[in-house]
């Protein structure tokens, strides 16, 4: 992992995300209870927890695409459902590998991701660059003028990181991301995340792939509408904060999909 990962717990830099005693909930009975949670520049963050825990509502909340009931919840400094840069976010949302809706080639989706610098203008020779070498970085440079439709779903997310890359985002965020994903896929996605974050990349992922969390990711946030485990992967795997979290015991679980 980085070297700025390693040292974030005494980063004394602004932090990515900031969340202070955050509650929501879609009815009365709250979804995510008084969590408090900060992420650093350059850390690789894997949140896991059961079905209905609150994984996926926790991560909007983050982003910004719902606002706590109370509580705050902060995006770079700034109040996370305010925040417009979007330059300096790459978000990969739940189920994107599995589409097969979009008819254009791997390198317009790609391209997508130097609209927040330029709008929906003509891209300049430096801007296609960029995109080029997103395409290089994920190892995708052969399929640009592949339709998204005929990828398999370990090419699609690899599309769906460059174009996260294209727009120079500092920060990944990821929704099960290997949902559909064939297992060969999986391992060399997690080797390019691996990478992205040497690169100081700040990773931030919801995994229900327990062995590809503690292989890969260097914090763990274990959840079930409040948080169980919270620090070094390590530590998580000799914890009993699993079995907690999912209520069964340890040898059993599986982390499931996202709510």
């Amino acid at each position: 992992m980085s070297e700025s990962a390693t040292s974030s717990a005494n980063d004394t830099r602004e932090p990515v995300i900031d969340l202070s005693d955050v509650r929501f909930g879609y009815t009365t009975t709250p979804v995510v209870g008084d969590i408090s949670l900060r992420i650093d520049p350059g850390e690789y963050v894997a949140i896991v927890g059961p079905n209905g825990s609150g994984k996926s509502t926790l991560m909007k909340l983050m982003l910004g695409l719902l606002q706590p009931d109370s509580g705050t919840a902060q995006l770079f400094g700034e109040p996370s459902h305010r925040f417009d840069d979007g330059e300096r976010l790459g978000y990969v949302a739940q189920h994107a590998s599995a589409s097969k809706e979009m008819p254009i080639t791997v390198r317009e989706v790609v391209k997508m991701g130097r609209f927040p610098h330029v709008g929906f203008g003509r891209l300049s020779s430096e801007d296609w660059a960029i995109v080029d070498r997103a395409l290089d970085t994920v190892g995708m440079s052969a399929f640009a003028d592949r339709r998204v439709t005929q990828l398999s779903g370990g090419q699609r997310q690899r599309a769906f990181i460059a174009r996260a890359l294209a727009s120079e985002a500092n920060v990944l965020v990821l929704d099960e991301p290997t949902v559909g994903v064939d297992i060969e896929s999986v391992e060399a996605f997690y080797e390019l995340l691996d990478a992205l974050n040497d690169d100081g990349i700040t990773i931030l992922i919801i995994e229900h792939d327990l062995g590809a969390v503690t292989e890969h990711a260097e914090r763990v946030v274990c959840l079930n509408k409040e948080v169980y485990f919270d620090g070094p992967t390590a530590e998580f795997t000799d914890s009993d904060a699993l079995a907690q979290a999912f209520g069964v015991t340890a040898s059993t679980v599986d982390a499931g999909g996202s709510q």
